[in-house]
């Protein structure tokens, strides 16, 4: 009997280690990956190891200039390991070829810059985007993008930002897809999917999912401010769509400026390592935003040489423009404050991203000089540009049916942004510039293409963006400097815009903010309509005529005033190289508006934050109610939004059934299926945007009073009825509780289905061990 157990434990032991040794076989490409860079690592000095991790900006290398220009030295010493802010064919095949034929080692470069919304063809801004609530739109923007980037030599791309933005102060939340993460996290995976594919032809490019982490909840709204939170709330609410974006194979992250928990985000081993790579699994690699190393500086974290350690110890693999990874790194290694396993596995990193991007294959991949003409601002990719910029307009009211537009009579048609070419882009639509700057469509040429000759146009400027000049330029003229302030005092310019509208019968005013109100290091602390142009808008309310407003702005606005006294107000965002045309379309009625707000408008800044997943106090509001006291309430302004997330009208109207699903108990490795019958009861064919919420009603910790948890965008023909299902499982109900564990816990659910975040129709369910 001893030696048949004997026998058995040998058995079992070896069978064991057999099915060990299966789980842990390596692909043979990944091995042949691995065998390629040891061996060409083995024959690496320090210095070229540490050069691997060094990005600097191209500088202004011209065509022609690469040999003599001052990167030109340090790429052939091998100190370089890739450039941003260099475009075009030309320019990055010389570039290339030095790194390639006159260096040591001859490792290709990495080329990166910031493709955001799209490159030559400018796509709407990403906030834009995410109000088409169409993935299948936002990866085609993506894949158009990296088509285009790649046919001017560019492989990499530091976008997407998914920032979870919940302060419209914040001037980056124009960036970002909102304040949701359910929908930030599906919209970061289309982003990643449409820029990369699969990594293997010469039109897809690395996507760098950015700013790691909670850059997005800035204090105050003030950009690089810090953002401190529970981490129950960074788990549940805040870090998703990095995870999402990650699960979807992100080639690389970007650390954000600010600083999580006391310590800047660039130098945090929990964020960087124990996050990233131990829990996620990421095993792409980690660069810092600009100068994110040496402003750690002024965090107060030490000099140089101590903040470039603490980076590379918390596992950033790759400094952008500071210059501390490349002048420290070897002196820290000599005093043991680095060690050369992390070195090397920075190094190891950046070498396997050009690997997989076929570069030592071929180095000069992305540089054939016959795709651009062919590929890049095409009449097929500008109208992928103005059916998506369409798509992302909403709604936000349309009294009397206002909207769509006749194709006759006169239109009076005013505002700084009625004819402005520059502030179309919207921010970060550097690729574009200075190539395209002056080839947006504006709204007049838009129109004027639309109506031809059945219809008559007349104009005014109105107004100018802001009335101080100087103050002006500081908000328009950063990327673009193009646009010109109108000296003529506000009085003549109001005067002006009044003749036009008597004139008319219907009155356009194109008005809100201009390309760089948002973005970047551009916070505000006034969200409204600026005051010159409002006393514009006033004047030509108290005319009488039919007012359209169609409002551009890179954030949600505070817009009580036009919600109470204008009839029609049509949101466009900043829609990008196509905007004329497609603003044309939807004022017409060619295409009927079907953008839904992914961050909520509230009533006055005082409000901020404001969200629709907000936890409930101990002394809730009634809903609907206000002013109660002792509870939860403003003594000023009710606690509602202006517009909730979610809302948008279209020119029919949908009807939603009640909710029937499957069963009312769901249990373990089950499912259940909510169903509503949408009916398009309007005269319009339209699209709706249907919106599944859930909330939990008791549970450990506090749960927001309502979750996203699935969307579809149906179409209609009108009249046309449709079931639409959602099929629900434990795996939706799960969160982060107190002990970060990822659970779902038995109990008492609601079931929200509707047009927003508001107005839904609600069901109970029960989740069961």
């Amino acid at each position: 009997m001893k030696k048949i157990s004997h026998f058995l434990l040998l058995a079992v032991f070896i069978s064991g280690s057999a099915v060990a040794q299966q789980k842990k076989t390596i692909p043979a490409a990944q091995q042949q990956m691995d065998k390629f860079i040891s061996t060409l690592m083995s024959k690496m000095t320090i210095d070229e190891k540490i050069g691997q991790l060094n990005l600097p900006s191209s500088g202004d290398i011209t065509t022609g200039q690469a040999n003599s220009s001052n990167i030109s030295k340090n790429i052939r010493e091998g100190q370089v390991g890739g450039l941003f802010n260099i475009k075009g064919v030309d320019k990055i095949r010389a570039v290339q070829k030095i790194a390639v034929e006159n260096s040591r080692m001859k490792i290709p470069l990495l080329f990166g810059m910031d493709v955001i919304h799209g490159y030559h063809t400018v796509f709407p801004i990403p906030l834009g985007l995410s109000s088409t609530w169409d993935m299948a739109a936002i990866k085609k923007s993506a894949r158009i993008a990296a088509v285009e980037a790649s046919a001017s030599g560019i492989n990499w791309t530091f976008a997407p930002m998914v920032d979870i933005a919940r302060d419209p102060r914040w001037g980056r939340v124009s960036e970002g897809s909102g304040e949701d993460p359910y929908l930030g996290s599906q919209i970061a995976k289309a982003m990643v999917t449409g820029f990369q594919g699969r990594l293997q032809a010469n039109n897809e490019i690395l996507a760098c999912v950015k700013h790691y982490a909670l850059y997005g909840a800035a204090e105050a709204g003030r950009d690089y401010n810090p953002g401190d939170m529970s981490r129950v709330k960074m788990f549940n609410e805040y870090l998703p769509p990095y995870k999402a974006a990650i699960d979807a194979g992100s080639a690389s992250i970007m650390a954000s400026f600010n600083e999580v928990e006391g310590i800047p985000a660039t130098a945090s081993k929990w964020l960087m390592t124990d996050i990233l790579r131990k829990q996620w699994g990421f095993k792409g690699f980690v660069v810092t935003d600009y100068t994110g190393i040496p402003e750690m500086i002024d965090h107060g974290m030490g000099d140089l040489q101590t903040v470039s350690a603490l980076a590379l110890n918390a596992g950033v693999d790759m400094d952008m423009v500071g210059d501390g990874f490349v002048g420290t790194l070897k002196k820290s290694l000599a005093e043991k404050k680095v060690t050369l396993a992390q070195i090397n596995n920075a190094c190891r990193l950046i070498l396997e991203a050009k690997y997989k991007l076929g570069l030592f294959t071929d180095p000069y991949k992305f540089c054939d000089e016959s795709r651009a003409a062919k590929e890049v601002f095409t009449p097929e990719n500008r109208q992928s540009a103005r059916e998506i910029a369409a798509e992302s307009f909403v709604l936000l009211k349309n009294k009397n049916n206002i909207l769509p537009l006749k194709k006759s009579g006169t239109i009076g048609l005013v505002g700084p942004l009625m004819d402005n070419t520059a502030n179309m882009f919207g921010t970060w639509s550097v690729a574009a510039m200075p190539d395209i700057a002056d080839k947006s469509i504006t709204v007049l040429q838009g129109l004027k293409t639309a109506l031809g000759a059945q219809a008559n146009i007349i104009t005014a400027r109105g107004s100018n963006f802001l009335a101080d000049a100087t103050l002006e330029n500081r908000y328009v003229n950063i990327h673009n400097p193009t646009y010109k302030h109108d000296p003529r005092p506000e009085a003549e310019m109001i005067k002006e815009a009044l003749e036009v509208a008597k004139k008319s019968d219907v009155v356009v005013a194109v008005l809100g903010e201009g390309s760089e109100f948002s973005g970047e290091s551009s916070s505000v602390t006034n969200i409204e309509i600026p005051e010159t142009q409002k006393n514009l808008l006033k004047e030509l309310a108290k005319t009488g005529k039919p007012i359209v407003l169609v409002l551009f702005t890179g954030r949600p606005l505070a817009l009580k005033w036009e919600e109470e006294n204008i009839p029609a107000i049509l949101n466009v965002w900043f829609p990008g190289s196509e905007a004329g045309n497609a603003i044309a379309d939807v004022l017409f009625g060619d295409v009927n508006p079907s953008g839904k707000l992914t961050a909520t408008f509230p009533q006055n800044i005082g409000q901020i934050p404001l969200y629709y997943a907000h936890k409930n106090t101990g002394r809730p509001l009634a809903e609907g109610k206000w002013f109660t006291k002792f509870r939860s309430n403003y003594l000023d302004v009710s606690n509602d939004p202006l517009y909730p997330f979610g809302y948008g009208l279209s020119y029919t109207t949908f009807n939603f059934s009640d909710i029937k699903l499957s069963s009312n108990t769901l249990s373990k490795g089950k499912s259940i299926t909510a169903t509503v019958t949408l009916t398009n009861t309007g005269k319009y064919d339209g699209k709706e945007v249907v919106q599944l919420y859930i909330r939990d009603l008791v549970a450990s910790i506090t749960r927001p009073v309502k979750e996203l948890k699935g969307f579809q965008k149906i179409a209609l023909k009108s009249g046309e009825s449709k079931q639409v299902s959602f099929t629900l499982t434990e795996e939706d109900l799960k969160f982060y509780n107190s002990d970060l564990k990822f659970v779902a816990e038995p109990g008492d659910f609601k079931l929200f289905i509707g047009a927003n975040s508001r107005d839904v129709k609600e069901v109970d369910f029960k989740l069961t061990k």
